[in-house]
């Protein structure tokens, strides 16, 4: 059992460095008066947007060497997500964690240059896949040497353009992970609801929290924007930064 809740929280895409040192400062501001280790999380690419003209990021490269400059100007934990296997060593260069994303949780050439890297390997369970599915992701990365996997759930299709989440799926997945991380913001999605963006509510995310506090989580996760309505990707679900501390409490 954790002594403290693993929080991971950012703004879901990498828009500018006044946004990622906004953002960075909160989180040096609540891990020091709550005692915590926040991971930052930003997205140098958001390879799955809905949309061909959405907005997707600085890039690999321009990116990186964003994300490092958080880390080393304020000396924070930081993670970023993945989509093809030759990004899995630059960016384990740089980062703490690396995220699997939903959609790519099963891509076992992913998963394996993930692992490779020597860095904990945080796999989101895909929107299509029970908790229990994903004991077979988790045994790709450790049958590639490495045994730090976590998993995150963050819901379930539900019919067209919607999720649930169906909370049993934190307590199967600790059953052979040793870390389960509830994604609070993802989990509110209306995928592909809102012609051709993903919408959102973010009004049910300290619920969310919650909820899966009850059901053992050993972590959460939340995208956070100081504004999200102007927020170049999933501006309907995004937390606002100056909730991120109410909700940090409540779980606490």
């Amino acid at each position: 059992m954790l002594s403290k809740p693993i929080f991971i929280a950012g703004p879901c895409v990498i828009e500018s460095d006044e946004l990622l040192n906004e953002v960075a400062c909160e989180i040096v501001r609540l891990n020091r008066k709550y005692h915590l280790n926040i991971i930052f999380k930003a997205s140098f690419d958001k390879a799955n947007r809905t949309s061909l003209s959405s907005f997707r990021g600085p890039g690999l490269e321009k990116g990186l060497q964003m994300l490092n400059d958080i880390k080393n100007k304020y000396n924070i934990l930081v993670t970023t997500d993945i989509h093809e296997s030759y990004q899995a060593q630059p960016v384990g260069e740089v980062v703490d964690v690396i995220q699997i994303p939903a959609f790519l949780c099963r891509q076992t050439d992913l998963l394996v240059a993930a692992a490779k890297t020597g860095k904990t390997v945080n796999i989101k369970k895909a929107q299509f896949l029970s908790g229990n599915d994903m004991q077979y992701p988790v045994d790709k990365v450790r049958k590639s040497g490495n045994g730090n996997v976590w998993l995150t759930e963050r819901g379930n299709m539900f019919g067209y353009n919607n999720l649930v989440v169906d909370f049993r799926n934190i307590p199967d997945m600790k059953h052979f992970a040793d870390v389960v991380i509830m994604d609070c913001t993802h989990s509110v999605q209306r995928p592909s609801s809102s012609n051709g963006t993903t919408g959102g509510d973010r009004k049910f995310v300290p619920a969310m929290a919650l909820a899966a506090k009850a059901f053992g989580a050993d972590g959460y996760f939340f995208e956070v924007h100081p504004n999200p309505e102007t927020a170049k990707s999933d501006m309907a679900n995004m937390l606002y930064l100056n909730q991120l501390e109410t909700v940090i409490e409540s779980l606490l």
